[in-house]
């Protein structure tokens, strides 16, 4: 099972029911790059607002470095996925599939392009909902591997760590959070002022 759920707050995307928005002049998207695997190198749209914040060529190239293992043919989950730049890098290390769990609109037009750049409709899926909201909903075990992104400001990572020890919904999770606010993990790793906290099923 790939993680779809149905519902008020959790809604598969058709990708024909999703429209680039055309940018105005001076707010164009930004890109980033894959690092590592089929589409290294490869350039991806970031979504054009200052709402979503993609993790750092350096911190994604060292957190995969830890995760390359587990990624060979996995299952990964996406929330929070923004341009969907942990997601994608999965796919190109080998990964069998990825949902994307986002929710801003900007953020969904722009995972829905990168989804039609690397062509790679048959291993994605899109999901419009609220991540704590769809990660409440999944069963023990549906995914391999599940990433977070979630704002810096809120208290997300913290409820998603408490979440996730009551219901372990992948074999490993791992969180990007300030370092100055460290999350409840069973490794975390530091980056200038970023870390990433990581998380495994008992």
């Amino acid at each position: 099972m790939r993680g779809r759920s149905r519902g008020d707050a959790c809604v598969d995307i058709p990708h024909s029911a999703l429209r680039i928005p055309h940018w105005r002049r001076g707010e164009g998207s930004g890109m980033i790059r894959i690092i590592a695997g089929e589409f290294k190198g490869r350039r991806l749209q970031t979504p054009a607002t200052d709402k979503v914040r993609p993790t750092a060529d350096r911190v994604r190239e060292a957190w995969f470095s830890i995760l390359q293992r587990s990624i060979e043919g996995a299952r990964v989950l996406d929330l929070f996925a923004g341009s969907g730049a942990l997601g994608f890098e999965a796919l190109s290390r080998g990964a069998a599939s990825a949902d994307f769990v986002e929710l801003h609109r900007f953020a969904l037009a722009t995972l829905k392009a990168n989804v039609k750049t690397l062509k790679v409709d048959d291993r994605a899926a899109i999901h419009r909902a609220d991540a704590l909201r769809f990660a409440e909903r999944l069963h023990p075990g549906q995914y391999d591997v599940a990433f977070a992104d979630p704002p810096y400001a809120g208290q997300e990572a913290a409820r998603l760590v408490a979440m996730f020890r009551l219901n372990a919904f992948a074999r490993i999770f791992s969180i990007e959070h300030p370092a100055a606010q460290p999350i409840p993990g069973d490794d975390t790793r530091r980056y200038g002022d970023t870390a990433v906290t990581f998380i495994y099923a008992p």
